[in-house]
């Protein structure tokens, strides 16, 4: 009898627990529906691109169409120098500033996906053991108990705040990617402007040699004549005053070409070295006419542009999550495992478990979570304000750049009339001179036009150059690299 009144007891203590179960079931599962109602919830505006107000067409580009198939400049179609071409591959790949790049690119990956998973319920585990006689209260034997099992934790983001930031963490990402990219822009163009500056030293070095080469010729003929008392020792001085200045000038270039050559080379990420190339200035290849585009094309050309636009992207979000800040937290937390049977009894073990929720938000901390809200708003405006200046210096940069190509090749037109026409007064003057017609400081002021033209010469060419790269970076550049068009080109071969 005792025992069907035992097994009654049991039935009726089970059935109390299934309806107590079922019942704590049904507010979880009240709970969790409710949450989702509400998931589509973030605090803060969504993202809006800031209106830029851009020019209609560049003051000189006399092209403003590009085809939208090809938005990138790749640096191997506007340099013919195969050296060139070597250096910057190698620079691309050496350069420790674009290795650092990379590795940022990884870790910002990596934050991304941290913060993307941080919005998911975690799992865990835990145990743990106690053995004595006080367990909350004293008892009167020393017993011990234990649990072990995985737990649960899910904070719930009803109001946005962690896919906010999960926003942030993706703007910062493809920030960093479009950071790498700018860098390799400058890259090349700090690459193909130091080579530039080693072929002007060495077009000015070789300048310099030839002029001390003619000079150390006529030097010894006026030595002979101030011998034979034929002229006047002021005119020998004025030679070798020729002869020292054409003299002083090679080491000046000598240095500068050591001098380009080490910024060289710590820009293909190796020690100081000598740069080999037969390639002279005047045999460089002038890039043909770049296409500039419409100047609103710029902001999707220009990955500096475009990560500027990410900091945005990344700062809107902080706004939504501190405004998410100052509202209650809703957090789920679970266990199951294992333990101990009873309070003194550690002979037999059960299943145990337990799932509950809980709610902390702020009250009153002295306006602390609004002044937060605050100061994001204010970084959200500060880097606005600064994609602002910095689109107005991106058409600043392309303006500049066609200004210096047009002006530069009506420059080098003079240029060169001017070196042809010094050139020919020198050699007029010397025979002038030669026969007594003319005095000898008529000689060398005709010796020192004619060697500053030539220099001038070869500074307006390697200028030239050097503003076709200044193009080549203000227009967003190749930021799209050789292998990758290739293979784009492929993959639209293919396609079609």
């Amino acid at each position: 009898m005792k025992k069907i009144e035992k097994q009654h007891l049991k039935t009726m203590k089970s059935s109390i627990m299934e309806k107590k179960l079922n019942l704590n079931y049904k507010n979880i599962l009240l709970v969790f529906f409710a949450s989702q109602l509400i998931w589509g919830c973030k605090m803060g505006k969504n993202y809006e691109a800031p209106e830029i107000d851009t020019p209609l067409e560049y003051r000189f580009g006399s092209d403003t169409t590009i085809s939208t198939n090809n938005d990138t400049i790749g640096w191997w179609t506007l340099i013919k120098d195969p050296v060139l071409d070597s250096l910057i591959s190698t620079a691309l790949v050496n350069n420790q500033d674009v290795k650092v790049a990379m590795q940022r690119i990884t870790e910002a990956e990596k934050l991304a996906r941290i913060q993307k998973v941080s919005a998911r319920p975690m799992l865990g585990y835990q145990g743990n053991f106690t053995y004595g006689n006080y367990n909350g209260f004293v008892g009167p034997d020393a017993n011990s108990s234990y649990f072990g099992g995985a737990t649960l934790n899910w904070e719930i983001d009803l109001w946005g705040k962690n896919r906010r930031l999960t926003e942030a963490a993706q703007a910062n990402y493809f920030g960093s990617v479009y950071g790498m990219r700018a860098l390799q822009i400058t890259l090349i163009s700090q690459v193909t402007k130091a080579y530039v500056q080693l072929l002007e030293n060495k077009a000015s070095l070789e300048v310099s040699i030839e002029t001390l080469a003619s000079r150390d010729s006529s030097m010894i003929i006026m030595d002979a004549r101030y011998k034979q008392g034929i002229i006047p020792e002021i005119d020998l001085n004025q030679a070798q005053i020729q002869q020292a200045i054409a003299e002083s000038t090679i080491p000046v270039y000598k240095r500068g070409v050591a001098l380009s050559e080490n910024s060289l080379s710590i820009l293909l990420g190796e020690n100081p070295r000598a740069i080999i190339t037969d390639e002279t200035l005047d045999t460089q290849v002038l890039p043909d006419a770049i296409p500039a585009g419409i100047p609103s094309d710029l902001l999707k050309r220009r990955p500096d542009l475009l990560k500027a636009e990410q900091e945005i992207v990344a700062q809107n979000a902080q706004v939504g999550a501190a405004i998410a800040n100052r509202f209650p937290t809703i957090s789920l937390t679970g266990a199951a495992g294992i333990a101990s049977d009873a309070l003194f009894s550690a002979n037999a073990a059960t299943g145990a478990w337990n799932i509950g929720a809980g709610i902390v938000g702020p009250l009153f901390q002295w306006g602390k979570n609004k002044r937060r809200v605050e100061a994001e708003k204010a970084k959200l405006e500060a880097s606005i304000l600064q994609y602002e200046k910095s689109t107005i210096v991106a058409f600043k940069e392309v303006e500049d750049a066609l200004a210096s190509i047009q002006f530069y090749n009506e420059e080098l037109i003079a240029r060169q009339k001017h070196t042809v026409a010094a050139l020919n007064a020198e050699r007029l003057s010397k025979q002038r001179y030669d026969k007594g017609v003319t005095s000898y400081l008529e000689y060398l002021e005709q010796q020192r036009q004619a060697f500053e033209a030539e220099l001038n010469l070869v500074s307006v060419r390697s200028k030239i150059l050097s503003s076709y790269i200044l193009l080549y970076k203000s227009l967003g550049g190749g930021w799209v690299s050789r292998e990758e068009q290739q293979e784009a080109e492929g993959n639209e071969t293919e396609n079609q």
